[in-house]
């Protein structure tokens, strides 16, 4: 198993600074719109491959649904592939294995609610951790404002193209800040709750996946699922702060009549 400071080369990928700005999210579903401002921080050019969750873990949370069953199909979980079906808590219980690891201050104080509605983040921590959403979109779209960063069927796995299977990390081109599989392969654990007061302890997650439509592949698709819940098509990216500032929303539009 890899450990130390080779871990930590792994894990980072050359790991891309983003310098401090704003973006605007919206939420199709009420209508909504709001401001957040960013602090610099770095994400990964990939999403957290299988071959550094077993290096941190031991085995990905596929390999042990594979052994149980002897009549299934061989896996398409190649090494660089992304890992998937890692819940919420899982993805943030391996940002702190691998920060431990690679000599890092973890980033998450995990408690013991069923719901993970009692974790905490240190943001001033310079370990791993999940992109906030604000984050990734602003990530995503470098720079850019449109439905995509480029042409579907360049940047993306996706329904149209990918076969209905997850593929290696850095087989689409990248966006013009170097970011491979923002849109489509997998989707993608944000740290966000996703509407506290109508979904409870439901968590973000963003990008689009294999198996979706193009509507799913878009910068600004949100979705949600519960924190403890494993999704085949779902995994995450790696984040670290550069620099603190609170990610305070601005409401620009209030939800829609009827949506809220």
């Amino acid at each position: 198993m890899i450990s130390g400071p080779a871990l930590h080369e792994v894990a980072a990928e050359r790991m891309i600074g983003i310098p401090a700005g704003e973006i605007v999210l919206r939420d199709e579903g009420t209508r909504t719109d709001w401001r957040v401002g960013l602090g610099a921080f770095s994400l990964a050019p990939y999403p957290v491959t299988h071959e550094l969750y077993r290096a941190v873990v031991g085995e990905a949370p596929s390999d042990a649904e594979e052994s149980s069953d002897a009549e299934a199909p061989s896996s398409q979980a190649g090494p660089r592939t992304p890992v998937t079906e890692v819940s919420w808590e899982e993805a943030v219980r391996f940002c702190n294995l691998l920060s431990r690891a690679a000599g890092l201050e973890p980033c998450y104080v995990l408690g013991h609610d069923p719901d993970a509605r009692d974790v905490r983040c240190d943001w001033e921590a310079d370990g791993y951790r999940l992109p906030t959403e604000a984050e990734w979109e602003y990530a995503c779209r470098a720079g850019t404002s449109g439905v995509r960063y480029g042409e579907l069927d360049d940047i993306a796995w996706y329904r149209g193209n990918s076969g209905e299977q997850v593929h290696p990390v850095g087989t689409r081109a990248p966006n013009e800040w170097g970011f491979h599989d923002m849109l489509g392969n997998v989707w993608e654990w944000c740290w966000d709750l996703y509407d506290p007061g109508v979904y409870g302890p439901y968590r973000v997650f963003r990008g689009g996946g294999a198996y979706d439509h193009p509507r799913g592949c878009r910068a600004s698709c949100r979705r949600k699922s519960h924190p403890t819940f494993r999704v085949d098509d779902l995994g995450f990216r790696l984040a670290r702060s550069l620099e603190v500032r609170p990610q305070l929303p601005t409401l620009l539009s209030p939800p829609a009549p009827g949506t809220a």
